[in-house]
C-alpha cells in the first residue's frame, strides 16, 4: 500500500512510524521548508503519547519527560489550599517531535510540500503540491492540523466556534526563580483559581530536551476570557498589523497586549506564579476552540488529530488523541483487508472519542472561565483522553 501523510507534526509522525511498521510505502508531506520547531510548548504527556516511543523505539520515559507527584492549589497569598498525590508526566511538543523525527527514514520525511489539491477516483488518489510535484498513491492521512485544509473542502460547514477564551502561554528557565518559588512550584503542576480564569504551572524539559534539574523549563498555561469581536481581534493582531486566526507564536504579540498581561499576573495571581508569567520573555497566545464533525473517512483518505475534532487543552489530550488516531487507524487497517472498511471502522471509534473528548473539556472550561463551579480535587478535572486519568 502506497500512503501519503499530509502533515508532519505529531499525528502525521505517529501515523506514518506505524504505517511503516506495518509494511506500507508511506511518506510525509509537511509544508514548512524547514524541520518543526514550536518554542515553549509544552504538554502533558500521556499514555497514548508515549505509547510509539516506549513500545516501539524503546525510549526511556525518564529521557523525555518529567514526573510530577503532586497537583497543588495555591491561593492569592501563595498559600497552599489544595495538595492531593498523583502521578503526571509533562513533556515538551519539541522533545517528543525530535524523537518521533529520528525514528523516520530520511526519506521518508519531505519538507517544502504545502498541498493544494487531491482527486481521489476510487482507485488511488492523486494529490498535487504548490512546488509542482504531483504522487497517486492508494491512502492519503490529512493530518493537517487545525486549519485543515482537507476538512475544510471535505467538510465546508465545519467551522471552529470561539469559546470566548485564550491561554496565553510561556516559560522560564528554573534557573531564575527563587528558591521559594522553586521549592512551591517543584514536583508539582500547580494551579490558581479566581474569578472566570485560571492557570497552571508545570515543569517541562529544557529547549533542548534537558531533563536534569536545574537545566529544564517551567511552562505556564493561564486561559483568560476576551469578548468575540472587537476585543479579540485586537489581541490577535500581531506586532505588525497582522491578524492571526488560530495562534500568535513566541515574539509577534504586541507590546501593550505582554505589558497588559504582566500587570495582571503581578496584581491578580500568587507570587510563585506570577514570577513565572512575569518571567517569560515571549509569552505567546492559542485561541480556544471547539469544532466536532460527523465524518472522519471520505473514499480513500482520512482525517486525523487537530484535522477532525478540535478539543479544548482541558484534558491536556490534544497530542494523545492524534496518536490514538494513529493507532487506531492501522489497528483497522491490519484488521480488514478492504479499505472502505477499514477507515469506517476507524471513522466508527475516533468520532465517539472526539466527540467525548470535546464535551468532557467543553464542561472543563465552562467551570472555571464562566459557572465559577471549579473545585480542587474533583476528579474530571484529572487528565486524561478516554476518561479522567486514562
Amino acid at each position: 500500500m502506497k500512503v501519503a501523510v499530509i502533515g508532519g507534526s505529531l499525528g502525521g509522525l505517529t501515523a506514518a512510524l506505524l504505517l511503516r511498521d506495518m509494511g506500507a510505502n508511506v511518506h510525509v508531506y509537511e509544508r514548512s521548508a524547514n524541520e518543526l520547531v514550536q518554542r515553549g510548548a509544552g504538554i502533558g504527556f500521556l499514555p497514548e503519547s508515549q505509547r510509539y516511543l516506549v513500545s516501539r523505539a524503546g525510549v526511556a520515559l525518564d529521557d523525555i519527560s518529567i514526573a510530577t507527584h503532586h497537583i497543588r492549589y495555591l491561593d492569592r497569598a501563595g498559600m497552599v489550599v489544595h495538595d492531593e498525590q498523583h502521578d503526571y508526566r509533562f513533556s515538551s511538543w519539541n522533545t517528543v517531535y525530535r524523537q518521533l523525527y529520528a525514528c523516520v527514514k530520511p526519506d521518508m520525511y519531505r519538507l517544502g510540500h504545502e498541498m493544494v489539491d487531491w482527486h481521489d477516483d476510487g482507485e488511488s488518489v492523486r494529490v498535487d503540491f504548490r512546488n509542482g510535484t504531483q504522487i497517486t498513491v492508494d491512502l492519503v492521512v490529512f493530518a493537517d492540523g487545525v486549519n485543515s485544509l482537507a476538512r475544510q473542502r471535505l467538510i465546508p460547514t465545519a467551522t471552529p466556534n470561539y469559546a470566548g477564551y485564550v491561554a496565553w502561554r510561556g516559560m522560564v528557565h528554573e534557573s531564575s526563580l527563587s528558591e521559594d518559588t522553586f521549592a512551591m512550584l517543584d514536583d508539582a503542576i500547580t494551579y490558581h483559581v479566581y474569578a472566570n480564569s485560571h492557570i497552571l504551572v508545570y515543569p517541562i524539559p529544557g529547549v533542548d530536551g534537558e531533563i536534569e534539574r536545574g537545566k529544564r523549563l517551567f511552562n505556564f498555561v493561564w486561559y483568560r476570557n476576551y469578548a468575540a469581536g472587537g476585543d479579540i481581534e485586537n489581541l490577535m493582531t500581531d506586532k505588525d498589523g497582522a491578524l492571526r486566526e488560530a495562534s500568535m507564536p513566541p515574539g509577534s504579540v504586541s507590546a501593550r497586549h505582554v505589558d497588559e498581561m504582566r500587570a495582571v499576573a503581578a496584581a491578580r495571581l500568587p507570587g510563585p506564579i506570577a514570577d513565572v508569567v512575569c518571567g517569560s520573555e515571549q509569552p505567546f497566545v492559542q485561541v480556544i476552540y471547539d469544532l466536532a464533525i460527523s465524518d472522519m473517512a471520505f473514499g480513500r483518505t482520512c482525517l486525523l488529530g487537530d484535522a477532525a475534532f478540535i478539543a479544548r487543552p482541558h484534558a491536556a489530550a490534544g497530542t494523545a488523541k492524534a496518536a490514538d488516531d494513529a493507532w487506531s487507524l492501522v489497528e483497522s487497517l491490519e484488521a480488514h483487508s478492504d479499505l472502505t472498511k477499514a477507515l469506517r471502522t476507524y471513522e466508527a471509534k475516533q468520532l465517539v472519542v472526539g466527540r467525548n473528548l470535546m464535551e468532557r473539556t467543553q464542561r472543563i472550561g465552562r467551570r472555571s472561565q464562566f459557572d465559577g463551579n471549579w473545585t480542587p480535587g474533583d476528579p474530571e478535572l484529572i487528565f486524561g483522553l478516554k476518561a479522567p486519568g486514562t
